[in-house]
């Protein structure tokens, strides 16, 4: 089991200021170096390459015989933006909420098929087990497929794989099925991140019964909060792949969206898996304030029969401590309604036999009454 538990932070985003005019995109000051790779494929031929911006990006994409996928990633240089502005019309609320990484899920269709803009959110735990939350944006043409991340995560190596190989429909599906096995990536990534919450909550509950701490509340709180994160952003991309399934855009394929219908699912099995993960995190935390709450109840019982033990005993001890003497020491006078037992013999050792019969018979009786077990 991993020392360091899941943690989500909440992450500040670069917000524009109330009334700024829509469309007028903000470059974030922590934003890192572009790196732009240009994916070229076709059924037969695939080709790799980095290039250092898409100021030409009309002469890379001319030749219809390919398809095209340019993976950037990092945001630092607004020249890129005003290329997609000038060369291939991009609406700047589109460059606007590319570069807003705070955008929730979504599919929004522009200038009557001219292309297709959608967002996903890549969750991942990063070196200290911190769960991130970075925005993916696509930009979906009839022969390219443009995608944005914030930083240099490489959440897309198994797409490449796939696109090397050449298996499969990854170089004849066009696209639109790129962005859909891109996306497919991310709601599967979804499981994995599920299924390590799932096995830490199922050592939290073994930690339960063999030795509980105040750790276990911390942990599976963090958990929780973690798998708030991931319903937040659950929802919106099962909405957004059923947009696609509903989509009558000519950009995104028939067989497209016959494998979203795959992801759709996916998802939905993610929203319940994470509602069960969220009741068996509720349900440690309420078994681990019981068994405080049991564990208290057991420390008072104990007190509770020392100090019944204990109360007679002290009452009898309290009373032969008053010392109220039965004859005056100098005259020999008896002196009237006092303590006749002060000056008896062996008063002493009768006295702890007396305190030590009643103690014992309490113990039976409390024994009796199952007050031991």
């Amino acid at each position: 089991m991993a020392k360091n538990k899941p943690r989500s932070r909440h992450k500040h985003y670069n917000v524009p200021e109330p009334g700024t005019s829509p469309g007028m995109y903000a470059i974030d000051d922590n934003a890192l170096k572009p790196i732009i790779t240009l994916h070229t494929y076709n059924d037969k031929i695939y080709k790799k390459e980095e290039i250092k911006n898409i100021n030409n990006i009309d002469r890379l994409t001319e030749n219809k015989d390919f398809y095209y996928w340019f993976d950037i990633k990092g945001l630092a240089d607004p020249n890129i933006f005003e290329t997609l502005y000038s060369k291939l019309n991009i609406s700047r609320l589109v460059l606007e909420d590319i570069t807003s990484s705070y955008q929730r899920p979504k599919l929004d269709e522009y200038d009557n098929d001219k292309y297709v803009f959608a967002v996903s959110r890549h969750l991942f735990l990063n070196g200290e087990n911190d769960l991130c939350n970075e925005q993916i944006s696509f930009i979906l043409t009839s022969k390219c497929l443009i995608t944005f991340q914030e930083n240099y995560e490489d959440c897309f190596n198994p797409v490449r794989k796939r696109l090397e190989i050449g298996k499969g429909n990854i170089r004849i599906g066009g696209s639109s099925y790129l962005m859909y096995a891109i996306m497919d990536v991310i709601v599967d990534n979804y499981f994995t991140l599920l299924n390590y919450w799932g096995e830490e909550l199922d050592a939290i509950e073994d930690r339960l019964f063999d030795n509980p701490d105040k750790r276990i509340m911390y942990d599976t709180q963090g958990i929780k909060r973690s798998l708030i994160m991931i319903r937040k952003v659950a929802w919106p991309e099962r909405d957004k792949l059923n947009d696609i399934l509903r989509s009558d855009s000519d950009l995104i394929s028939d067989l497209t969206k016959t494998y979203i219908k795959d992801a759709y699912d996916h998802c939905i099995q993610i929203i319940d898996f994470i509602e069960s993960l969220k009741e068996i995190a509720s349900a440690n935390i309420d078994m681990n304030l019981s068994i405080i709450s049991n564990r208290m109840n057991e420390i008072m019982k104990v007190l509770t029969i020392i100090s019944s033990i204990f109360i007679p005993l002290t009452f009898i001890a309290g009373i032969y401590g008053m010392n109220f003497s039965r004859e005056d020491p100098v005259t020999g006078k008896v002196l009237p309604d006092n303590m006749p037992e002060l000056y008896s013999p062996h008063g002493y050792m009768w006295t702890w036999i007396v305190m030590a019969v009643i103690a014992v018979l309490q113990v039976i009786y409390f024994w009796r009454r199952g007050w031991f077990k």
